[in-house]
């Protein structure tokens, strides 16, 4: 379909799609390199999402970049994880995290990024669903407050957007995975991220402040459903849990699909989620989404909204710099997914040998 050209002023030079950490690093960043920007959420802030709440060392300083003056003080408080845990077949794997990560609750880092994006000088709207996206570029975006035009789209709408199409075969005998995500009071936690992993998942604990600690868990729908029957799964966990007390109903998604990531399809930029999904245990899903929204923004912006030329320079960039993560987390998944019998003595081996551990805490971060 050929988009009607509007009057200059009228068209706006990147929309980005998702008001999430993805789509306002994508926002943020190219206000701030002189474009016109929309930005659309479909949900309302702040809410709550299911998510580890972890952010990697290596993505602190960009986001220091992206929230302003009144964000700050989430970063300077946030909560310092400087080590990690991993309780598997009844050892438990250590390696530091130096520098440290940080802990912030999803709904408070997405309302500082959004209100960092709302003060950016940008056309920003809440509560607006995109139906549709028309054109190569220029292109016509469907919403249900009226269309669009625009030189270049961010799809930052996550993994379960109907812009998003899944590949046919997903689902097709392949085990569905779901997540969930609670957050609890918990006397005087520790300041490190803790995997526990059982026979058909995971649950990751970590402070997110004083006294309270967040549960984020990825399991299949046929070994669990409620985060209750999942702290059941493992006995350190479930003594663990014995002291929590519940600060929020807990929260669900489903399905979580694991492919090799799309930064591009039909000139539409892809962005966190929305390009791929990582495996939360390795910890970057937040980093990841930062990452990408800051450099299509990039691309874009030096290529002045160019959509063969930004497109090209993103893709080879994002396969350089961010899709190593996918493929060094889905080797160790399957690493830990592998027979008790076979895993048990590879677990021992890294447990013994800190060096390895290092390792591959290095080739699950962003380079």
């Amino acid at each position: 379909m050929r988009v009607r050209l509007m009057p200059e002023s009228s068209i706006y030079d990147v929309t980005v799609i998702g008001g999430g950490p993805a789509g306002t690093s994508t926002a943020i960043t190219a206000a701030r390199s002189g474009a016109r920007v929309l930005l659309l959420e479909a949900g309302k802030f702040p809410r709550h999402k299911v998510c580890g709440e972890f952010v990697s060392p290596e993505s602190l300083k960009l986001l220091e970049t992206l929230l302003d003056s009144n964000g700050l003080d989430l970063l300077r408080d946030a909560t310092k994880i400087s080590s990690a845990r991993i309780f598997v077949d009844g050892r438990v794997v250590k390696t530091e995290i130096a520098p440290a990560a940080a802990s912030i609750a999803r709904i408070d880092l997405d309302q500082a990024l959004w209100s960092s994006a709302e003060r950016s000088g940008m056309d920003v709207k809440q509560q607006v669903k995109v139906t549709g996206i028309d054109g190569s570029g220029p292109f016509a975006v469907r919403s249900s407050v009226g269309t669009f035009e625009t030189r270049a789209v961010v799809n930052a709408a996550g993994r379960w957007s109907n812009l998003r199409r899944l590949s046919a075969d997903t689902g097709n005998g392949r085990p569905k995975w779901i997540g969930l995500k609670a957050h609890f009071e918990e006397n005087e936690p520790s300041p490190s991220v803790d995997l526990y992993f059982f026979n058909g998942g995971y649950c990751g604990v970590q402070p997110v402040g004083e006294s309270r600690v967040n549960a984020c868990a990825m399991v299949r729908a046929d070994v669990a459903s409620k985060l209750e029957e999942i702290v059941q799964l493992h006995p350190e966990l479930e003594q663990r849990a014995l002291q929590w007390r519940e600060l929020m109903d807990p929260i669900s998604v489903a399905p979580l699909v694991f492919e090799e990531p799309q930064p591009i399809r039909n000139g539409i930029f892809n962005v966190g989620d929305a390009a791929g999904f990582v495996d939360p245990f390795v910890g970057d899903g937040i980093s990841l989404a930062l990452q990408s929204g800051a450099l299509a923004a990039r691309c874009l912006c030096e290529n002045k909204f160019s959509i063969v030329e930004a497109s090209g320079m993103y893709r080879s960039s994002y396969e350089r710099q961010l899709a190593p993560v996918f493929r060094s987390s889905s080797r160790i998944r399957r690493m830990l997914a592998l027979p008790g019998a076979v895993r048990k003595p590879i677990v021992a081996l890294i447990s013994t040998l800190p060096t390895i551990t290092e390792y591959l805490v290095k080739k699950t971060r962003i380079a």
